[in-house]
């Protein structure tokens, strides 16, 4: 059975939060394929990477060379990644990600190949990164955004949050399997398993009934609309602080292989197997965090800082770790507080866009986290080289950490919000010890004009309680509507139209869009 999923029938932002389970999206029959297939062939691409990025540190003995193998890899995106989006939005989502997913396991068993005769050298392992992320570019906003039309948009957070715990089950166990596979028979039979394991997404794929897909309305084919996309992020503070954020830690946040292979390399004189073992840590967090993210019925700004925070200050810990142990431990947290902010971001960009700007926007978010690896990568490989594996996990940490206070503090001032610390909140438990509140607090409205105190009642898990301060705990906007605030919500309780206008067009100031998504 189909559905709309455009501006129209987007649920409202202010309505009642349904009831969701953590795993409510598994009912879908589409999304059921879908997911059965990402986790095969997210177990093989786990396998590659590992393979990977120890077969280039095995051949040239540096952590320069691995991130300039990460940065090949991602900087198509950074090149030519808005251009995926305006594909992802013009094209039939399915066949696209047909095309993208044959050549991706293509390119697998062209490394098997070369790895698993002998003759494989840097280049070639170069060059298939790069050609991997040019498939990429295409494939990636694809599939974020096809995962509305699987689902729906009262689902998606849930969806989104159980794709990231599908890649990170995969990430528990694909390191592992590449660490026995790399020391006992070498890195081309993960690169094979990784090319056969394509072989599940396209099924999946090609079972679904695509009567069942919800109706999303495409882009027409036009000139301009890389501008149009860019504007419309420019024009929303919801959407242009978060993604901001999202490229500052994916730049330098996220340089894990240049990193945790340079500790198992060189700090602890370990192998393999040590590396893996660290990414599967990782992934057990990343896990645990994917479970806890799929619970939630609210993505708020707040809640994305934090993570955000938290997760730069984990990796300064971990960089001064005395032992070995404790710092394998320390990657756990890491792996929990990276993957709420990840899911966070990308569930609050996808929800406050319209429809037909989504793949656009999703495009920009892909680049700006994952094209900046063409930057960060060998910066940080640089630096790891130079100065050790400690400084460069410490620099990254440092970057992530400044970049959560800069965006935090950006948001509460574009939102009109200050922040107050209440002194006395150990000994009044009902009063949180930090809070956001206005500015510059204004007198009550009349009745008639004001905006209904609903802090408390949005419903579901978490909603924040009603106040006359608002606490920036609200949630992001349902896809394809404006947030609402003042007088728009007054006048949709009272039954009148709102006017939405056109995509990009917001009838409220951003500083009030800003109190109510933060």
């Amino acid at each position: 059975m189909s559905s709309a999923a455009g501006p129209d029938t987007a649920t409202e932002p202010d309505r009642p939060a349904a009831k969701t389970g953590t795993f409510s999206s598994l009912k879908i029959r589409n999304y059921r394929l879908f997911a059965t297939g990402a986790v095969i062939s997210n177990t093989g691409t786990w396998m590659s990477r590992i393979a990977q990025d120890w077969l280039v540190l095995s051949i040239t003995g540096s952590s320069f060379a691995v991130g300039i193998t990460t940065a090949l890899q991602f900087l198509p995106m950074l090149l030519f990644g808005l251009y995926g989006g305006v594909i992802a939005d013009r094209y039939p989502k399915r066949k696209i990600l047909l095309c993208t997913q044959a050549a991706l396991g293509v390119l697998g068993l062209a490394l098997a190949t070369l790895t698993l005769s002998g003759v494989v050298q840097v280049w070639h392992v170069y060059a298939i990164a790069f050609l991997l992320g040019v498939v990429t570019v295409v494939d990636n906003p694809t599939r974020q955004t096809f995962v509305v039309e699987m689902v729906g948009p009262d689902v998606v957070r849930n969806a989104v949050s159980l794709n990231a715990a599908n890649f990170q089950a995969a990430r528990l166990v694909g390191p592992a399997v590449a660490g026995v596979l790399i020391t006992a028979v070498g890195s081309g039979w993960a690169f094979l398993i990784n090319g056969v394991s394509f072989l599940a997404p396209l099924t999946g794929l090609l079972l679904m009934r695509t009567s069942e897909l919800h109706k999303i309305e495409r882009a027409p084919r036009g000139k301009g609309q890389l501008r149009e996309g860019l504007r419309y992020v420019a024009g929303k503070p919801e959407l242009i602080w978060p993604i901001v954020l999202v490229g500052f830690i994916g730049t330098f946040g996220f340089n894990f292989p240049i990193w945790l292979s340079a500790f198992a390399n060189k700090v602890f004189n370990s192998g393999a197997g040590t590396y893996g073992l660290f990414n599967t840590l990782m992934a057990a967090g990343s896990l645990i965090g994917a479970l806890l993210a799929a619970r939630r019925t609210r993505t708020r700004l707040r809640m994305l800082v934090t993570a955000a925070l938290a997760f730069g200050l984990l990796e300064l810990l971990a960089s001064v770790a005395p032992t070995f142990w404790i710092f394998a431990v320390l990657l756990v947290p890491i792996g929990v507080f990276g993957l709420t902010f990840n899911t966070t971001a990308n569930a609050t960009v996808q929800l406050a866009t319209d429809p037909v700007m989504r793949g656009r926007v999703m495009s920009l978010y892909m680049m700006v986290f994952v094209g900046g690896t063409p930057v960060g990568g060998p910066v940080m490989g640089w630096v790891t080289d130079t100065f050790g594996a400690r400084v460069g996990f410490l620099s990254g940490g440092l970057v992530s950490a400044a970049g959560a206070v800069g965006v935090g503090i950006a948001l509460a001032r574009a939102g009109g919000l200050r922040l107050k610390v209440n002194l006395g909140a150990g000994r009044d438990r009902t009063s949180p010890p930090i809070v956001f509140v206005p500015r510059d607090p204004r007198p009550a409205q009349p009745a008639e004009s004001a905006a209904p105190a609903d802090g408390g009642g949005d419903g579901g898990d978490g909603a924040a309680p009603a106040g006359p301060a608002p606490d920036a705990a609200s949630e992001a906007p349902e896809p394809g509507r404006a947030p609402q605030t003042g007088a728009g919500r007054a006048a949709r309780d009272e039954g009148a139209p709102v006017d939405q206008g056109a995509p990009g067009a917001d009838p409220t100031p951003s500083g009030s869009r800003l109190t109510s998504a933060a």
